[in-house]
Parts: C-alpha cells; structure tokens; sequence
C-alpha cells in the first residue's frame, strides 16, 4: 500500500518563472510593509517586530497544518517572511547597534545551522516537492533566514558601500545572472543554487521598495508606503492568478480523464 505522505501533494509552490517573479514582487512588498509598520504607522522596530511576527507565526501555522498546497496562503506566508526580514534586519542595526556587516554573519550562520541540521535529518535539501510537515518546518525556517539576510545585504549596499538604489538592484541582478548561468551551464547543486537565488533576490526586490517609497533627492519616487505596498500587492496577486490559471489549463490537458472525457462528448 502505498504511504499517505508519499502520495500526497507537494504542499509548496513549484520552482518556475513565475516563482521567482512573485518572489521578487513578495520581497518588495515586504520592504514596503515592513517600513509602513515601523515608520508609517510610528510602532518602532520592536512593536513592528511583535506585530510582524505574530501575524507570520499565524500564517506559517496554518500553512504547516494544510495537506496540500493553497497559492494564497503560500504567498501570504512568503510576503510575511520577507516583512518579518525587513524587521529582524532593521532592529539587528538600528536597536541592536550590531550593523549589517555583523548582522549578516549571525543570519549566514542561522541558514547555515537550518539547512545542516535539515540534511543531518533527512540527508534531503529539496525544495520541491515539500509533503511532510517536519521537512516544511525547516523550509520556513531557512526562508526566514534567507529573507532577513537578504534584507541586510540590500542595505548594507545602499547604506555602507554608498550605492545607489539602481545601483544596488544592478549589483543583486548580476549575482542572480550568475546564479541563473550556473543553473544552465554547469551541474553545482541546484539546491544551493535555489538558497543563494532566494537569498538575493530579497535586496534585488527591496531595491525596488525603496526606489518607489524614498524620497526624490535620494533616488526614489516618494510614493506612500501604504500606496506603493497597495500596487506591489496588485501586481503580486495578478501574476499568481494568472499563473494558477495556465497551470491548471495546462494540467487539464495532461489529464487523461480530461481528453477521454472530451472524447466521449465529441462522438455524442
């Protein structure tokens, strides 16, 4: 007989373009909610964390507890991880005094110690497909620490090293060109490739947060947080509506049942 949690359905979203697109609308959206909860709204970082947090532990709670994969609760749980990586990134330089150079290190070591301790587990870094809860619980994990390091290396650009937010979306863009090139052209572990991918496409997505929410004189478009998180999120649920829509037609082709279905109907 064949195991249950075999034969069940991957409970997170498949690696594709459209991924990575949401991915990066997800992290701008983040960068954009995180600072209108800290700042917008005048919580401060260890409110905005409380608040942050406890809206990610709801979501990644019901998304753990599902049996199958729900798009919107998956992205509504990743654009909770990304606001949660913009918290942890802010609190860690500007509450903690630590910096982003120092920040970064404690975050490369906690993805670091995730993803060892989920091979020592399970001898599998897979991301997809994801069935069992055990193994879900270290994808969000590492995804968390994923996001808040991305966070603090985007600013460390744009606030340390003196670039630009164009500049530093140029930056993150040729590291993901990179990472894109490796994937094609050579066989290094796509697994690894996937973390260094999600990792900088955090700071790629942010760059973009800022440059719509940051003053003229400092590069951006000066839009509202909360006008620029309310179009970021538009966009975000257009792409996933849209790519829920050409998976599932694409699946009613593939499906057998669906053709002799048609089949039946056409000789009627």
């Amino acid at each position: 007989m064949t195991d249950k949690l075999t034969s069940t359905a991957s409970k997170v979203a498949q690696v594709t373009l459209a991924f990575w697109i949401m991915k990066i609308l997800a992290t701008t959206l983040g960068e954009t909610a995180g600072d209108f909860i800290s700042m917008t709204l005048n919580l401060g970082y260890y409110v905005g964390f409380g608040v942050t947090f406890a809206i990610l532990i709801a979501l990644l709670v019901a998304q753990i507890r599902f049996d199958r994969y729900h798009p919107a609760l998956f992205w509504a749980a990743i654009i909770a991880t990304t606001t949660a990586g913009t918290e942890v990134s802010d609190m860690m330089d500007r509450s903690f005094g630590l910096g982003y150079a120092a920040g970064s290190l404690i975050l490369v070591a906690g993805l670091a110690a995730t993803l060892a301790i989920w091979y020592w587990r399970d001898r599998d870094l897979s991301v997809y497909p994801i069935r069992r809860k055990d193994a879900e619980t270290f994808y969000w994990i590492a995804i968390v620490f994923s996001n808040s390091l991305g966070t603090a290396f985007g600013d460390w650009l744009t606030d340390n090293a003196g670039l630009s937010y164009v500049q530093g979306a140029l930056v993150t863009a040729a590291v993901i060109g990179v990472v894109v090139a490796l994937h094609y052209g050579t066989r290094i572990s796509h697994v690894l490739l996937f973390w260094i991918a999600f990792i900088f496409t955090r700071p790629f997505g942010a760059t973009f947060g800022d440059l719509l929410t940051k003053p003229i004189d400092h590069g951006g478009f000066n839009l509202p947080r909360g006008t620029a998180s309310l179009i970021t999120l538009a966009l975000l649920a257009g792409v996933l509506v849209a790519s829920e829509y050409l998976s599932r037609r694409k699946d009613n082709r593939n499906d057998p049942g669906t053709l002799e279905r048609l089949e039946v109907r056409a000789g009627e």
